[in-house]
């Protein structure tokens, strides 16, 4: 799997289909992301020799910073994973070491090179679970087997029996009817119908050894190896079997070491490693305990950042050309706050602004995944329209920055809390309504929430 080669132009166009403002942020991420690129194209020595140029996204909350490199993983089909850097503790305290977001990552690399793989065989796939199918559907007689008095030839047929589905006769009306059920199988006129089909019982994940987990060892996994499947019986309609049994034929036509070595390259030189909150390991962040921890965690970033070699259940990782992306408020402290050798390793710092009303009137309408859109969505599953006037559109904006500016700023998640009150009534009363449309007006927005935005009691519990 290669780097989706895209221009920094066309990653900033895609961005700001879900993205409101923030263009200087858009545009360090987009170069960065294009440097990659950039490097698969030079000779192998100079590859190893050019580094990701990490970042600093410095920003109040709700800005869009996490949205930013989540849907920029997307963009370029990149394992991804997002991890709170308060969530980890320095080596030999109680806790999860930093190298488990290497793992997260392996595991996100393992599920996109599985999706990719299990693709490429599915059509094969298919027509085997089909065959299964049709067997369960129209089954065989059933020979008989011969009783034999010898315990050591009793003991090999039940062995034998585990092993291999019991033999049947297959005439030629069998033969005929499975043709023909075949036939309604692929046309889909079956797939309400229900089958009894039998599945490996799923396997109960264990609690994971901190001590273990450093070492890149799943106890589950090495268990689970030394006991065999234990088969179920589900009952369930022929569509969902037929799913059941293509994963299954899936799993049997891929190689899992292909996967595996496929995956660790993939996370090495496309992986992106979201850490939030970088600020509150500071040890200016005025918290109140764990000072030492706190530094202690950010030298334990530290080798990841720079590059080092991580094991994990699937193999060793490298993480020199990981990209990471690092954010923080930096409300109660500053950048030259962290320790000087983890500022090195972040040397684009780009600054995400507050959100003005106008940002959230956008916000609301103009994004593929708008929150306006959503609702009116919702609401017409439930056969009930919802139009909203442009001046509802601006007078909920201006209720969202009031709040933000007189309580807690917590940017443009403020909307979702607004508009969950505002469509409250709405919402619970829509199945019983049927109704063809209604309307919201500035008259109904200042009627639901005005009295609330201005208590600013209320407001700080409520909105």
């Amino acid at each position: 799997m290669t780097e989706v080669n895209k221009t920094p132009k066309e990653i900033v166009s895609e961005l700001d289909q879900y993205i409101i403002g923030q263009n200087d942020a858009k545009r360090s991420v987009a170069i960065a992301l294009r440097n990659r690129y950039r490097r698969m194209q030079l000779e192998e020595s100079m590859q190893q020799e050019v580094t990701p140029k990490n970042i600093l996204m410095i920003g109040p909350t709700g800005v869009g910073k996490t949205e930013i490199a989540r849907r920029l993983a997307r963009i370029v089909k990149a394992p991804f994973v997002k991890v709170e850097a308060t969530k980890f503790t320095e080596v030999g305290y109680v806790g999860r070491d930093v190298e488990s977001m290497v793992r997260d990552l392996v595991e996100n690399a393992i599920t996109i090179v599985e999706k990719e793989q299990y693709s490429k065989v599915y059509t094969q796939a298919l027509k085997r679970a089909n065959k299964r199918l049709v067997k369960l559907l129209v089954p065989g007689i059933k020979k008989e087997q011969k009783q034999s008095n010898n315990p050591y030839e009793q003991m090999m047929n039940i062995f034998n029996q585990t092993q291999n589905e019991p033999k049947e006769e297959v005439t030629e009306d069998i033969k005929v009817n499975r043709q023909t059920v075949l036939e309604q199988l692929e046309k889909g006129l079956l797939d309400q119908r229900e089958v009894t089909i039998e599945v490996s019982e799923p396997k109960k994940a264990m609690p994971m050894n901190n001590g273990l987990e450093q070492m890149g060892i799943d106890l589950s996994d090495t268990l689970g190896a030394l006991t065999p499947d234990k088969k179920i019986q589900r009952t369930v309609t022929v569509k969902d079997a037929q799913e059941i049994l293509v994963k299954e034929e899936q799993a049997k036509l891929v190689n899992e070491g292909d996967i595996s070595t496929a995956a660790i390259k993939l996370a090495e030189s496309s992986g992106i490693i979201f850490i939030d909150e970088i600020d509150k390991i500071t040890s200016k962040s005025q918290q109140n305990s764990g000072e030492v921890s706190r530094e202690g965690v950010q030298r334990d970033i530290l080798p990841i950042v720079e590059g080092s070699q991580v094991n994990t259940k699937y193999g060793a990782i490298q993480t020199d050309h990981i990209l990471f992306i690092a954010s923080g408020a930096f409300s109660l402290s500053k950048p030259s706050d962290l320790i000087p050798e983890l500022q090195g390793r972040f040397p684009i710092r780009v600054e995400l602004s507050d959100l003005t009303a106008g940002d959230f009137v956008r916000i609301l309408t103009e994004p593929n995944n708008a929150l306006i859109k959503q609702y009116i969505a919702l609401v017409g599953t439930e056969n009930v329209d919802i139009v909203f006037t442009k001046e509802a559109i601006d007078r909920i904006a201006q209720i969202a920055f009031d709040v933000n500016r007189e309580t807690d700023n917590i940017g443009a998640r403020r909307l979702h809390t607004i508009l969950e009150k505002l469509l409250e009534d709405l919402l619970f009363e829509a199945p019983d309504m049927q109704m063809g449309e209604i309307t919201i007006t500035e008259a109904y927005v200042d009627e639901k929430l005005v009295s609330i935005a201005q208590n600013k009691d209320l407001s700080r519990y409520i909105l």
